[in-house]
């Protein structure tokens, strides 16, 4: 596997080096990616957290409505691709404001979907600029900071995922009020993150000075595919690490607080949400301390120490009969699964060929996430199959996904040992 380097302009600076007003600049693309991704993030589990309301609407089954957050995860690669290519050619700034405004405006007019057919091809949609978002602010971000920064940043911007599900579930207590149709209004507001962008927020330096530098016609720019073929290796590298992540998220997440909590372990529901709550904070300062770590020890070290974390706290996860010793679990092990996804847009980041930064990422990401859709079906197949319940199948998925994504980080480190910010 090659990692590729390019030169930066702002982000290669150390720290200190820096003028206040390109620190502020910095933090304004910080904050700015955080926000979107947050955002986005909280306008997809709307819609995980109403599925019995809208099924209710539209006088259908709740099956058929678990199509809508099923599409969205199918077409969140063709996302990462259109949107990753237009980034690369166009830059960051533009299309990561134009993707904003697509899921901004499909949340509302979700919101007004006369059938339920039309509701699913708007979340089919959604799916598009859903995938889209991540690579792009990823590229965004990490061409943006200085090189000491790139940690930290990294360990804030994925930190919005998990900021997105607690806001989601904060936005659902007003459901008696505005319905599940004025959660989708109000999931509109996104927009204002758009905004933010395009009033501070500058374009990447690096993709600038590669718009500026001359080009040699006998050596014309690489596209995608072009760069597949080159670095085959490191594509099938990165999507299965990519799937073994989405399958130690999703698999201790997706089937948790409903399944396991409410049904099997008989958890009141307002434990339930008390439950969800602490470990969405745990997974939000796991992934800035783990993103913070990475600037000391190396990405890959980082995520192999996350990963190997996990293992042992599988059991008290899954195992304890009582709400407190699982809240411990569950508090731990998100923790270190959410703090091993901090390190991976600065990872990912600097694996990727600098023609492609905005594209090689989020699709590499949403390759994985579509091989790990299939989580909730095969943990609830093994738990039939095992006879035991849930538990033995919540450890297994997750526990041989912490395992390949430990021995995936040493395999690597150990070949191409990788810098601390430097792409």
């Amino acid at each position: 596997m090659t990692h590729p380097a390019s030169s930066t302009e702002t982000s290669s600076l150390p720290s200190d080096q820096l003028t206040a007003q390109e620190k502020a600049t910095a933090r304004h693309v910080v904050a700015a990616s955080f926000l979107a991704w947050m955002l986005d993030a909280c306008d997809f589990f709307l819609v995980l957290f109403t599925l019995d309301n809208v099924a209710k609407s539209f006088n259908t089954s709740l099956e058929s409505v678990l199509l809508a957050p099923t599409l969205t995860l199918i077409t969140r690669p063709i996302g990462a691709y259109l949107c990753g290519r237009a980034a690369d050619r166009y830059g960051r700034k533009p299309v990561m404001i134009i993707t904003i405004l697509v899921y901004s405006v499909i949340e509302v007019l979700s919101a007004f979907s006369p059938t339920l057919w039309m509701f699913l091809v708007l979340r089919t949609l959604f799916g598009i600029a859903l995938g889209g978002e991540w690579g792009v602010g990823t590229s965004l971000i990490m061409e943006s900071v200085p090189a000491s920064w790139k940690g930290t940043a990294s360990g804030i911007l994925q930190a919005g995922y998990p900021a997105g599900y607690l806001l989601a579930s904060i936005v659902f207590l007003t459901l008696p009020i505005v319905g599940w149709r004025g959660l989708f209004i109000l999931g509109g507001s996104a927009v204002f993150s758009a905004l933010y962008i395009w009033l501070r927020v500058p374009e990447s330096p690096d993709w600038l000075a590669r718009q500026k530098a001359p080009k040699n016609p006998t050596q014309p720019q690489q596209g995608l595919w072009s760069v597949v073929r080159q670095n085959i290796a490191l594509c099938v590298f990165t999507v299965t690490l990519m799937a073994a992540f989405n399958f130690m998220s999703h698999g201790s997440q997706d089937l948790y607080p409903k399944v396991f909590l409410a049904l099997e372990r008989h958890i009141p529901a307002p434990s339930i949400t008390l439950i969800v709550v602490l470990y969405n904070v745990a997974a939000i300062a796991g992934g800035l301390f783990f993103g913070v770590l990475s600037q000391r020890i190396g990405r890959q070290y980082a995520i192999a120490v996350a990963a190997l974390l996990t293992i042992p706290l599988l059991p008290l996860w899954t195992l304890p009969q009582s709400a407190i010793w699982l809240t411990v679990g569950a508090v731990c092990i998100q923790f270190c699964i959410q703090g091993a996804w901090g390190v991976v847009p600065a990872y990912l980041s600097e694996l990727s060929p600098a023609s492609v930064r905005a594209t090689f990422p989020g699709l590499a990401y949403q390759c994985g996430n579509l091989l790990a859709a299939s989580n909730a079906l095969l943990q609830t197949e093994i738990g039939r199959v095992l006879g035991r319940g849930l538990a033995p199948a919540l450890m297994l998925t997750v526990g041989l996904a912490a395992v390949t994504v430990l021995v995936l980080a040493l395999l690597n480190a150990r070949l191409h040992p990788q810098t601390r910010g430097e792409m």
